[in-house]
């Protein structure tokens, strides 16, 4: 156009500065801009509108903001325009600051306005702040506007309030409702694994005529992470299929996780082999299954192929390897990694410093984990708490304490994580009196409510120290239901202490909950047989059998020159096992001489592997 002599006009430049800001260019960005302010049109509001805009959308929010200010008119669109790009960018203080200037500039705000404040209010979790702008944007009669209403529904599920997402869903009219409405819901139910929920609306938009999209697939998908949600999960896949969304990437790299959550890896990675087109993303839920599974010889392979390919890796894959060596214990693996992260410029950031404390704690070495601490720039609460919990599993109970003491100190309120690893540091070392302290600190100073989680801890700190009728009582009186962990951590406590008959008792309503679990058979059976009570054992025996119970052998990890290698109980399939096995029963002779016998009932636990 300019090449054959036309010059742009008033309704040019917006179109050219709408394409700017979908390509995110920020260099071409500054030519128009360039072009705009010599042009006659400087000062038009409908161009100036389209510059701030642009300038947003390439993340370039103080140069948008100059160019808001030199604007010597501004109409609802204009302020909605900076309003949007404060909210996008996680601004809130602005973005409210900004909303009251325009109030006092005598502009009237419309939906698009509450569009703006609602989804600034997303990252802030405030249920508050949302209710504040709901009743605003009813007040001002925008409520019914089915974009709002959209993002009601999204903002107040991100915020944990499905109650009301739900009640806002439920005031659309039928006729007006899109599948964005539909889909809003179905990924709050998404965000918090609500899958049978999800499910059933799915059903229900789809009874109702409203055609699933990508989006709907993609939040189905991401709501089946545990193994018994992968039939459903396969049902999704070929419902995706028949929509045509399985060639949409985004929908391929849920699915790749989808999979690899649910432990079937191997589709996973016949879903990654058949794409033609891979991002970093995709590399990284395929790395991330992998090392979720324990396997780092393949993650760290396909990591290495990655990289062959052109694909740099990102923050998110470092992270995912950095967790599956604290998963496998691969401390050699670990150390490479941290010095990779090094090498990239990536150690700086406090998630990537976070995960190689709590790996390093794993791995059982807490001086590197301490040298990590140690040398952060800046700590956060997560970066506290995983530090006082590497200590508590290292069995450095005073050190995690201290630590706490220090984090209080310098203004760090702890969170129900922080409570949480405090007290198991108080379990592990056997400190009744403080951890009762910390437990009502919670709610006394803090005002956190305990979860099952806390509660759990306090009946095997008690069960621990012999006060298994204390114990108990404080299970019966727990505000919620006591799930398998907690039950398990009692029986545990009487096999320990040779209570049969508050073992008999927690062991029954372990078997409720879990009949096929083998754990609380074998429990009761030792516990049986410490005190003698060889009728008990037969019972247990008879039982098991009955209810066709096995119980899985047992199995270690160990990494060598960064391979790893599983031995399992009875497994003599080890290439290498020639060597191993005579110096393992050497050691046990050496053991025994040594007056470090087993007792019974590590015999028995041997006899059911």
């Amino acid at each position: 156009m300019k090449q054959n002599g036309l010059e742009p006009n008033n309704l040019t430049f917006p179109f050219i500065a709408k394409a700017c800001a979908k390509l995110s260019n920020l260099k071409d960005s500054q030519i128009i801009h360039t072009q705009i302010i010599k042009s006659p049109f400087v000062n038009d509001i409908f161009v100036q509108t389209a510059v701030v805009n642009m300038y947003i959308k390439c993340d370039q929010v103080d140069s948008a903001y100059k160019a808001f200010e030199r604007m010597p008119q501004r109409d609802v669109a204009a302020w909605n325009a900076m309003l949007i790009g404060f909210s996008q960018l996680g601004f809130l203080d602005k973005a409210f600051c900004l909303f009251g200037q325009m109030r006092s500039a005598g502009i009237h705000p419309d939906s698009i306005t509450v569009v703006g404040l609602s989804q600034c209010l997303s990252g802030a979790k405030s249920v508050e702040f949302v209710e504040g702008v709901h009743s605003f944007g009813i007040r001002i009669g925008v409520a019914a506007d089915v974009t709002v209403a959209n993002t009601w529904i999204s903002v107040y599920a991100k915020c944990g309030d499905l109650a009301s997402a739900e009640k806002v869903f439920d005031e659309i009219a039928v006729v007006v409702r899109t599948v964005i409405s539909w889909n809003s819901l179905i990924a709050g139910y998404a965000n918090f694994e609500h899958f049978n929920a999800a499910f059933n609306l799915y059903r229900q938009m789809l009874i109702e005529g409203i055609r699933a999209d990508a989006s709907s697939i993609v939040s189905l998908i991401s709501c089946c992470v545990h193994p018994k949600e992968l039939f459903q999960g396969k049902q999704i896949h070929s419902h995706g299929i028949q929509l045509g969304c399985d060639l949409n990437i985004s929908v391929v790299n849920t699915l790749i996780s989808m999979y690899s959550k649910c432990g079937d890896v191997d589709s996973a990675r016949c879903l990654f082999n058949s794409m033609s087109d891979r991002t970093c993303v995709s590399w990284t839920v395929m790395i991330s299954g992998y090392a979720e599974k324990g396997d780092m010889d393949k993650a760290m392979a396909l990591f290495h192929s990655m990289e062959k390919a052109g694909e740099t890796p990102d923050l998110v894959t470092v992270l995912s390897l950095v967790s599956g060596c604290g998963q496998t214990g691969s401390l050699e693996l670990g150390k490479w990694i941290e010095s990779y992260a090094k090498s990239k410029g990536l150690t700086d950031n406090v998630m990537i410093c976070n995960a190689l404390i709590d790996m390093y704690s794993k791995c059982g070495s807490i001086c590197e984990a301490r040298k990590v601490f140690h040398a952060m720039p800046e700590r956060t609460i997560v970066s506290w708490t995983t530090m006082i919990s590497g200590c508590a599993v290292n069995g450095k109970f005073a050190e995690a304490l201290d630590l706490f003491r220090q984090m209080r100190g310098l203004g760090f309120k702890p969170n129900h994580i922080t409570f949480l690893a405090v007290l198991q540091a108080c379990t592990h070392a056997g400190f009744l009196d403080k951890g009762w302290e910390f437990f009502d600190m919670m709610t006394t100073i803090y005002e956190i409510n305990p979860g099952l989680d806390h509660y759990s801890c306090m009946a095997d700190l008690l069960g621990r120290k012999g006060k298994l009728k204390e114990a108990l009582e404080l299970v019966l009186n727990m505000p919620m239901k006591p799930d398998a962990a907690i039950w398990s951590a009692l029986l545990s406590a009487c096999k320990v202490h040779n209570n049969v008959e508050i073992g008999e008792y927690v062991a029954n309503k372990l078997l409720e909950m879990e009949p096929e679990a083998a754990a609380p058979y074998v429990e009761m059976a030792n516990l049986y047989a410490s005190a003698g009570r060889w009728d008990g054992v037969a019972k247990i025996r008879s039982l098991m059998k009955h209810n066709n119970v096995s119980k899985y052998p047992g199995e270690s990890l160990i990494q060598i020159n960064k391979k790893t290698h599983r031995f399992t109980v009875e497994d003599g399939s080890h290439p290498e096992g020639v060597l191993i096995f005579p110096l393992l029963n050497n050691l046990t002779l050496q053991l025994k001489d040594s007056c470090y016998s087993l007792n019974f009932v590590d015999i028995f636990e041997m006899e059911f592997d």
